[in-house]
């Protein structure tokens, strides 16, 4: 699974032919992060992709020592 981290638009992404998948984010300050929206398209769910953008934002956010909280009802299952 090909997740690509694009920082200028705050999301992490997965290319699903001419859609995507995507994980929201919003930096807050420095130091804290605000997962806002996972979307996954109805034909592509239960297939693990909204699972695989979590746990890559989480990584990010762990690596780069940001505090997390989450909008996204989705991301806070996984805090």
């Amino acid at each position: 699974m090909d997740i690509q981290h694009n920082p200028d638009k705050q999301c992490f992404t997965i290319a699903l032919g001419h859609i995507s998948a995507v994980l929201e984010y919003s930096l807050l300050s420095e130091q804290n992060v605000d997962f806002t929206r996972t979307y996954v398209p109805s034909e592509f769910r239960g297939q693990g992709y909204a699972e695989a953008l979590v746990t890559q934002g989480l990584a990010w956010a762990e690596q780069q020592g940001l505090k997390v909280q989450a909008s996204c009802w989705y991301v806070r299952g996984f805090l």
